[in-house]
């Protein structure tokens, strides 16, 4: 093999990229206040990759590097043939790959949860951002709770390890936090809290008022629980502690109140083939043309090296002096996440 051609990821800042995130698709059943519009226009079906084109742009990855893939979309588990695509990918666990796993909304779970740990899918991430039905269907503004929860009891069924991240939402769920807390414990579950980000369409829902820092929550959290630091990563953003009263892990994604940024070892890909070496910058590659342009992998590999190249430093987002910097333009559903 062409040791030039398989050498590792390393960004400019030397840190290797090990962990790739793809979004498969960017349809959704929900329409998350946070994460999309009520009415979102969906791309051509000719635009999105092929389940193909998925299968041989992530092999490329591992082949680079890439040790943890992702799985998101808008919920992944709409896709059409989904379950091929886990298949294919699971022919690299072992082999380069050490986890295959996904972030879903808990709907399609009753479907696939078992067909997943067959493709050796071992944890999965579910988002859930409140336990009450009412403020579950104005979040979701399509969700069923019940048809999550029941498809988390599924996944539990099925073998699967489940975590449950909840955006945290000032005025929304931060009078649930103790009862997401004690949930989560009595199900066995561990939880991560993450930080509303300035994403999508300001003018609909208005991040700057919705926004809860974790500092916040983690106050609140240590005046009735002892909190012991952790040191554990799990290849993403979180930091950990743990609850020593009921011995569960808490994890914290806080992109503004503590920037990330300094041991970020992931890129995403969308659905489209765009290539995002930041979630919160706009400069992105174009893997598709390379895909398309030719069945042999040496364009595309060559076209992820020069995009690593340009990995920045880190994100700009900030909601200091009551306004927001740093906003993208896309939904958060664009990048999966």
């Amino acid at each position: 093999m062409d040791t030039a051609a398989s050498a590792p990821l390393i960004d400019p800042f030397a840190r290797p990229i090990t962990y790739l995130r793809v979004s498969v698709t960017d349809r959704c059943d929900f329409r998350c206040v946070y994460c999309m519009a009520e009415h979102m226009q969906f791309l051509p079906k000719a635009e999105l990759l092929t389940l193909e084109e998925l299968n041989r742009l992530c092999s490329a990855f591992v082949g680079l590097g890439v040790r943890k893939l992702r799985i998101t979309g808008g919920e992944p588990l709409v896709r059409r043939g989904i379950m091929q695509f886990f298949r294919g990918m699971s022919r690299h666990l072992g082999k380069g790959l050490d986890e295959l796993t996904l972030t879903t909304n808990g709907s399609q779970l009753g479907r696939f949860a078992s067909e997943l740990v067959d493709c050796g899918v071992r944890r999965v991430n579910v988002s859930l951002d409140t336990l009450d039905a009412d403020k579950f269907a104005a979040i979701t503004r399509w969700g069923r709770l019940p048809q999550v929860l029941d498809g988390i009891r599924a996944a539990q069924a099925a073998g699967l390890r489940v975590k449950i991240n909840a955006v945290a939402l000032k005025g929304v769920n931060d009078d649930e936090l103790f009862d997401l807390v004690r949930w989560c414990a009595d199900e066995g579950h561990d939880l991560t809290f993450i930080e509303v980000m300035p994403m999508g369409d300001l003018g609909n829902e208005d991040r700057l008022d919705q926004y809860w820092p974790l500092s916040d929550l983690r106050a609140r959290l240590a005046e009735r629980f002892t909190l012991t630091e952790l040191a554990e990563r799990t290849g993403g953003p979180a930091r950990y502690v743990r609850l020593n009263e009921t011995g569960q892990k808490i994890g914290f994604i806080t992109p503004l109140t503590h920037n990330f940024c300094e041991s970020c070892n992931r890129v995403r890909v969308t659905c489209t083939g765009e290539l995002f070496m930041c979630l919160g910058q706009e400069d992105n590659a174009d893997l598709r043309a390379p895909l398309r342009a030719s069945p042999d992998d040496t364009l595309l590999r060559q076209t992820i090296r020069d995009a690593i190249a340009r990995k920045p430093k880190g994100h700009d987002f900030d909601y200091s002096r009551q306004s927001v910097t740093g906003q993208m333009t896309r939904h958060m559903s664009h990048t999966g996440g």
